[in-house]
């Protein structure tokens, strides 16, 4: 694979790196258990005249480490959410700039994290799902010589940080910083065999946010409004007396009157309490914790003073990696609160939302924005090491969690049900691997991913012994599937028809197995290549036969139905111009309103221009209505929202139980805006940009449009404009990177001024700059 755009940082990271270790995993013997005062682990050691020290380090819970005082590292949350029970993992920091020659001292604050955190939503939520016990593993190196280790001879104590949790937030006194050693450690029996080098960039701040509006409510306390939902946290510069303390509550949204609103935490606190010391500008931000907020609110209480205010947003995913502009500025709204959502949720796994009692890495999610994300950031070592807990993850009959790491897996009771085996959820480890191979061309994420894909399509035809899948009605039994999750209904006098989940789910059970059929030709797996192909064309045959009538129409005759049925090559030849129409017809039915969940949402828009319906394509996607991307904009909107109605046009905040203002699945959309407008698609046959397709839809009421994305050869971009009937497209490819355009797309097409001699297969493209002309339309 040529890798020559990765950093060397993210290089390093790659795959799972072991190490010997001498150290042991040790437990502060003063910790007091979850949700109580944390604790650190402490002891010195001594460097020598011109060392050049490493710290190699790890825990269970998460860590901060000081030497001398001062922070290691600006890396976040760190070791970071795995299934720990699996793999753990670690960091590597050089010290020099830290340590002097003579004795110094280490000190490693611990904090609850994803380990020990209670997780999972309301009457679910579960504390110490992967351990009880908060523990570190460090040693520090220079060159071969291990100079200091973690052991039975080092010391314990409690830190400043009062109370943390993921969904809690944090609790900090100033005035207990200079921690005394107060106990001592037990070595844990831990398999150091679990700990492998970080496998993707580390969680880290991007560039701080001001507030851009501030005022005080009834009761006196200070709302900011940063203008940007983030995931994140707050950044607190203060000054005042000792004892004096600052609580800093979040939220998503303001009410219909401008009132704080914060009623989708649910169980979350998702809050902030620092306590000064007295002594001068004090500035805070929190250790072991982050928010999803756009709003902050602050209650003093004794003598203090808040000096400035930011919002620090956080995420595994700090640069970009492609964009998209257009003519039409709430478009480019939408790809900008598609990035943001990405940025937030992108928390050291793909989350479903960072603000509530959730934040789980739910699969359904990931699986239809891993397109979107591809195009959006370097997401390669990301989205694989979330691929290694979700087959970890996986139950021994080939059911894929919900949603991973999976505290169920370890925590279910008796009556819980099983929380696995989701069609459209659990695909997610067919389809993942494909679009990584996709984008950045290696065939190894298919290798590694393969033997789960195979026990998944198996796990598929098990449910109902044959090609049509009869999903579980019952939640959250075996077989039970979401199916087009949070579909939009309508008029509750006239609801619109929406996909039948036996249907939903016969669609994912033929998509994942002709994938994997195609994937087992790619890693030389030929007999099951050929058995999987076989039950492909045998799911084919059989959707058919159940749900096309003699006419040509689908039996829920519904826009998922459609999308994914055309999307898919799931309409036959003799249904295919009935089919369209019928599409068309449901479409123009609903005035152009989208009618689709998570699952159809992201195939609505490409089954469209595929099928060359890029009229509907254009007055769905320009739609300001509800249910509507651009309704979302239009509503002030700087994510993506879970629910297409999450505010109604009188402002009233529905559902709030369960409604994410910061919710990345709707963004899917941005996929189409890339490869379908933009008109650039990778390729499997040449697959990492080695060969793209260029054929863009032009959408005459964009005006003009523009993409560019930073792929493993360099920079593409492309964008087209209109001058009187005619499209002029620019293209610019990067060294390593060809083209090829259809045949028979455009009409008058000339490349370069010239006409183009297009040959049977299409015309081909070399690298550098290229102008097309055709007709419009």
């Amino acid at each position: 694979m040529n890798i020559a755009s990765r950093s060397p940082k993210a290089e390093s990271r790659r795959g799972l790196l072991h190490r010997s270790w001498q150290a042991e995993m040790i437990a502060p013997s003063v910790d007091e258990g979850e949700g109580k005062r944390a604790s650190f682990v402490a002891s010195s050691f001594v460097v020598e005249a011109d060392a050049a020290p490493k710290l190699f380090i790890s825990a269970l819970g998460l860590y901060r480490a000081f030497v001398n005082g001062q922070r290691v590292g600006d890396d976040l949350l760190t070791p970071g959410w795995t299934c720990y029970d699996d793999r753990v993992a670690y960091q590597c920091y050089d010290l020099s700039g830290l340590v002097h020659e003579g004795e110094n001292r280490i000190e490693i604050w611990l904090g609850d994290g994803w380990y020990r955190s209670p997780m999972m939503s309301r009457d679910k939520s579960t504390p110490n799902i992967w351990g009880t016990r908060v523990a570190a593993i460090a040693e520090i190196v220079d060159g071969d010589k291990v100079i200091a280790a973690t052991d039975r001879s080092w010391k314990s104590g409690l830190s400043a940080v009062t109370r943390s949790g993921i969904y809690y937030g944090e609790d900090y006194d100033a005035r207990l910083e200079m921690p005394e050693e107060t106990g001592g450690v037990e070595a844990l029996d831990f398999d150091t065999g679990k700990l492998v080098a970080h496998e993707a960039e580390p969680v880290r701040e991007f560039e701080h946010i001001k507030p851009v509006e501030t005022w005080q409510d009834e009761e006196g306390r200070a709302v900011y409004d940063f203008g940007q939902n983030i995931g994140g946290f707050v950044r607190l510069t203060v000054r005042g007396a000792a004892g004096a303390s600052v609580l800093v509550e979040h939220s998503e949204v303001l009410g219909p009157d401008c009132e704080f609103d914060n009623r989708n935490y649910r169980s979350a606190r998702g809050a902030l309490s620092y306590t000064l010391k007295g002594d001068g500008e004090e500035i805070y931000a929190p250790l072991f914790t982050f928010m999803g907020f756009r709003y902050a609110r602050l209650a003093i209480s004794g003598e203090a003073e808040v000096v400035s205010v930011e919002a620090v947003p956080i995420s595994s995913i700090t640069e970009v990696a492609g964009g998209f502009t257009s003519g039409v500025q709430a478009v480019d709204r939408l790809v900008q609160n598609t990035l943001w959502s990405l940025r937030a949720n992108f928390i050291e796994v793909p989350t479903d939302c960072p603000q509530r009692d959730e934040r789980m890495g739910w699969t359904g999610d990931a699986q239809v924005f891993a397109g979107t994300a591809c195009w959006m950031g370097d997401v390669d070592l990301f989205l694989r090491k979330y691929l290694r807990d979700v087959i970890h993850d996986q139950r021994g009959d080939g059911a894929v969690s919900h949603f991973s790491p999976d505290p169920t897996r370890l925590t279910a009771r008796p009556g819980d049900g099983e929380w696995a085996g989701s069609t459209g959820w659990g695909d997610v480890v067919v389809i993942i691997p494909w679009c990584l191979y996709l984008h950045y061309g290696d065939r190894d994420v298919l290798t590694e991913s393969f033997p789960a894909m195979v026990k998944w399509v198996d796990y598929l035809w098990g449910i109902s012994n044959g090609p049509i899948v009869h999903p579980n009605p019952v939640w959250p039994e075996n077989g039970f599937t979401f199916g087009d999750w949070l579909q939009p209904v309508g008029d509750n006098r006239k609801p619109r028809p929406t996909i039948g989940e036996d249907c939903a789910a016969t669609i994912y059970h033929f998509i994942s197995t002709e994938l994997t059929a195609r994937i087992a030709g790619l890693v030389g797996e030929e007999a099951e290549q050929k058995r999987l192909a076989a039950r492909a064309e045998e799911i084919r045959e059989a959707f058919v036969r159940e749900y096309f009538s003699a006419s040509g129409r689908l039996a829920h005759n519904d826009q998922t139905s459609y999308a994914l049925a055309f999307l898919y090559d799931l309409v036959p030849e003799e249904h295919y111009e009935a089919a369209k129409t019928y599409f068309r017809r449901v479409i123009e039915s609903d005035n152009y309103l989208i009618g689709t969940g998570f699952i159809g949402t992201p195939a609505l828009l490409p089954a469209l221009s595929k099928i060359g319906m890029s009229d509907l394509a254009e007055k769905m996607f320009l739609n300001r209505k509800v249910p509507g991307w651009l309704y979302q904009v239009e509503r002030g909107a700087t994510t993506i929202w879970e629910r297409w109605d999450a505010i109604g046009e009188d402002g009233v905040i529905y559902e709030p139980s369960m409604n994410s203002y910061n919710h990345y699945a709707y963004g899917a959309v941005c996929q189409w805006l890339f490869e379908a407008v933009g008109g650039i698609s990778p390729t499997a046959e040449k697959p990492g940009f080695d060969l793209v397709e260029i054929a863009p839809k032009v959408l005459p009421a964009l005006g003009h449009a523009e993409m560019w994305h930073d792929c493993r050869h360099g920079r593409i971009e492309a964008g087209w404009q209109i001058n009187n009937d005619r499209v002029s497209y620019r293209v610019t490819l990067p060294e390593g990177c060809e083209g090829r355009i259809p045949a028979g797309l455009y009409a008058s097409l000339k490349v370069d001024g010239k006409p183009a001699e297009m040959a049977e297969n299409g015309l081909m493209l070399g690298s550098g700059t290229h102008e097309l002309e055709f007709d419009l339309g």
